[in-house]
């Protein structure tokens, strides 16, 4: 087998944990408590979103349908045991809701690997600040309270980087993930996102991948952005009507 096919195993596996972590992003806060609540009252328990599978980490809508969000437990999405009170709230999303995220990968070339300091320091020149679940984000200029653009992760598990040891830190590559809605429109922050993204790549001397662990090319980001402009017009307030005359 050769290494380009090893490479993009190895991705499709990290890809699930990509899924896990946003997934554990946007898990809401006193789980069990709400569902005391809820049995106490006789509701039916709410279903929270959930992404469809490894290959739907990108350009993924998520649904009503799927599991349940009960069970759900960071041994089990592979995350370390983090301590919310401890982490950096730079980045975090100032809502738990999402309906679709779209991601790239910045992969390393074959026989090689991407290091993590070398990472950290074309993180900082392409305008990405450390911050919450120990990612990297792009944020709003001058309104950070707006949470991430678009994050980015290591697709090796956890996904995090570990500062303390980055140094030793190594993987086959990085996923850049946007999750929708965010604070500016759909296209708007997929065109902050691509040059970021193709940037990271050159400066990493990495091939830039899509969703479907392809190289990027015209065509699709001409699909992506043709999706996204979609995505805009279908979640823009309708408009007005006036009141017919009688």
């Amino acid at each position: 087998m050769s290494d380009t096919a090893l490479l993009r195993i190895g991705i499709l596996v990290a890809g699930v944990l990509l899924v896990a972590a946003i997934f554990f992003f946007s898990r809401p806060k006193r789980l069990a408590q709400g569902k005391r609540k809820e049995a106490a009252s006789g509701e039916q328990p709410r279903r929270e979103p959930v992404l469809g599978g490894a290959d739907g980490a990108a350009g993924t809508e998520v649904g009503e349908g799927g599991a349940e969000g009960d069970g759900v437990s960071q041994p089990e999405l592979g995350l370390p045991d983090v301590d919310e009170g401890n982490l950096s709230e730079l980045g975090k999303r100032p809502t738990q809701d999402f309906d679709k995220i779209v991601s790239l990968y910045v992969a390393a070339r074959s026989g090689q690997v991407l290091r993590g300091e070398d990472i950290v320091v074309a993180a900082e020149k392409t305008g990405l600040v450390f911050g919450y679940m120990n990612v990297f984000h792009r944020l709003v200029e001058g309104h950070s309270e707006r949470g991430p653009i678009f994050s980015m992760a290591s697709i090796m598990k956890p996904g995090s980087f570990d500062m303390a040891n980055i140094r030793e830190m190594e993987t086959p590559a990085i996923a850049f993930f946007l999750t929708l809605p965010a604070p500016m429109t759909a296209l708007d922050a997929w065109e902050k996102m691509l040059p970021t993204v193709q940037r990271m790549g050159e400066l990493l001397d990495g091939v830039v991948l899509d969703d479907s662990r392809n190289a990027l090319g015209r065509q699709r980001i001409a699909h992506i952005r043709d999706d996204l402009r979609a995505y805009d017009r279908q979640h823009q307030a309708p408009p007005l009507t006036k009141s017919p005359r009688w």
